[in-house]
């Protein structure tokens, strides 16, 4: 390889953050005209490793090399000046300007008096879509394009500041195959004008059609790398999950009981497609899948955040229509988000009344007062039995860790008494001794009968804690699977919708 295909060069890179090595003497080299895929689980560094590359986070040690000239002090504008360009999974766009305005930002076309010349604007956008063939109306607001199109304005943007790199995170989660096709035409187009790739993903199918070598993480660290032509699939997959499942997973096998959820042929249009599965008392049943499969989506229809255009939520024998959250919670189905802090926790307000909020109507008296003697007591006896630090029932859960706020969430949860409890990636983001009381706490809700769904991007610990798993892929459930019959790399081959193909 000469110098002059070589357009950057990561050397040992390192980055550590409390409790966790994130990223472990890292080392690639992204060239001109190809494109590198980076693939890995979820946690196994993508994230840290593109954040160091745009200048988001410093490097810990190792060095960066653009054009063999080492970066210092990188900041997310000097990666820009210098032809670094991130597509990130939300895409970094401002909705209620133009498409010319969004490509040209901050590099606007003025006339003498300093008023924007929005001829000359759209005529340097529409040239920049045109050196990748496409047909865009540069006056339409960004608002108002599909998920595709804003892409096209993303790579746009990138070529209109001169990228020579171009990073694209997970590029066709929300994409039809029609729009992704149409996306790897453009990084063909990419490619003959000699810019450098790295294209994450976790569509192993994708990496076949769009990669030319390809980079594996695990836990840091890079486990494998080689030609795409010469690795196949399943040699990719063993290199993305080839950890082993130990005892920080507390399996408890038990005796389930009656059916306390069904779902019958849910269907959300353009999210998901005839979910099928039930629950029964005393059962945890895992919902596994990668970026884009529909997991949460899934969970937001069952309680009635989002409308279903589709099929039946039958709770406890009855078919339950119209359900909302309040209604869900009266009926004993108690939903944990993803989001703690955005969509969970009051972040200024109290462990006490982050715990009791979703259980008023129980710890009021006639009149509707709040018996605040009572509420102590229930809350200081969560407190104490999930461990929560500080131990102090009137502490701000902004001042808390992510691990305490997810407790504090979960006691929120108990405390509704649900019959039916669905946690939505339960314990990421919290440290290893927090994982395992959380394991615990699912272990004791299931002896006392409670259906729990524990929907998750971390495979270990769908398989380690399940009875039963289902695999989403791309709005579908690919596989059910007992808890003596799942595998690693069974499982990832029904995620990536590869299972059961020759």
């Amino acid at each position: 390889m000469s110098e002059s295909e070589l357009l950057m060069e990561a050397v040992n890179l390192e980055k550590h953050f409390p409790g966790v090595k994130a990223l472990d003497k890292v080392s690639l080299q992204v060239k001109s005209g190809e494109v590198l895929g980076l693939v890995g689980e979820n946690g196994a560094g993508k994230s840290t490793l593109v954040k160091i590359i745009g200048g988001v986070y410093p490097k810990d040690a190792g060095e960066l090399r653009l054009n063999g000239k080492p970066l210092t002090h990188l900041s997310p504008g000097i990666a820009q000046r210098l032809g670094i360009a991130i597509m990130h999974q939300e895409l970094n766009l401002v909705p209620y300007l133009s498409v010319a305005q969004n490509i040209l930002l901050g590099r606007e076309s003025t006339r003498g008096t300093g008023i924007l010349d929005r001829r000359a604007m759209d005529r340097r956008a529409q040239a920049v879509l045109a050196t990748l063939g496409v047909s865009l109306d540069t006056r339409r607001l960004v608002a108002e394009l599909s998920i595709a199109e804003k892409q096209l304005v993303e790579i746009a943007k990138a070529l209109s500041r001169d990228a020579k790199i171009i990073i694209m995170d997970e590029p066709t989660a929300a994409l039809t195959r029609k729009e992704a096709e149409n996306l790897f035409r453009i990084i063909k187009e990419l490619k003959r004008q000699k810019k450098g790739l790295i294209y994450i993903t976790h569509r192993i199918e994708e990496l076949v059609k769009v990669a030319d070598r390809v980079v594996v993480l695990r836990d840091g660290r890079i486990v494998g790398e080689g030609q795409i032509a010469e690795l196949g699939p399943a040699q990719i997959i063993k290199m993305m999950v080839g950890r082993e499942i130990n005892e920080q997973y507390p399996y408890c096998a038990g005796t389930p009981g009656r059916e306390v959820l069904r779902l019958e042929n849910i269907r959300r249009d353009g999210v998901l497609r005839d979910v099928s599965l039930c629950l029964r008392a005393g059962e945890v049943v895992s919902i596994f899948g990668l970026v884009g499969a529909g997991r949460t989506e899934l969970a937001r229809a069952i309680i009635g955040v989002d409308k279903i255009s589709g099929g039946r939520v039958i709770v406890d024998g009855e078919v339950a229509g119209g359900l909302t959250p309040q209604r869900a919670i009266s009926k004993g189905i108690f939903y944990l988000p993803e989001d703690r802090k955005n969509q969970g926790l009051f972040l200024e307000r109290s462990i006490r009344s982050n715990t009791i909020v979703s259980s008023l109507r129980r710890l009021s008296n006639w009149g509707g007062v709040i018996d605040y003697d009572k509420a102590n007591r229930m809350v200081v006896d969560y407190v104490q039995r999930l461990s929560i630090h500080p131990p102090a029932i009137l502490r701000v859960c902004k001042h808390l860790s992510g691990g305490n706020q997810q407790k504090v969430l979960l006691a929120r949860a108990v405390m509704t008494k649900p019959c039916i409890l669905i946690l939505d990636e339960p314990t990421r983001g919290i440290d290893v001794g927090s994982k395992t009381e959380i394991y615990n706490l699912i272990n004791k809700l299931k002896a006392d009968g409670v259906g729990i769904i524990v929907i998750t991007s971390d495979l270990p610990e769908a398989l380690g804690i399940s009875d039963r798993l289902f695999v989403m892929h791309e709005g579908r459930i690919t596989a059910q699977l007992a808890h003596s019959e799942a595998d690693q790399e069974r499982v990832m081959e029904f995620a990536l919708g590869t299972g059961g193909k020759s």
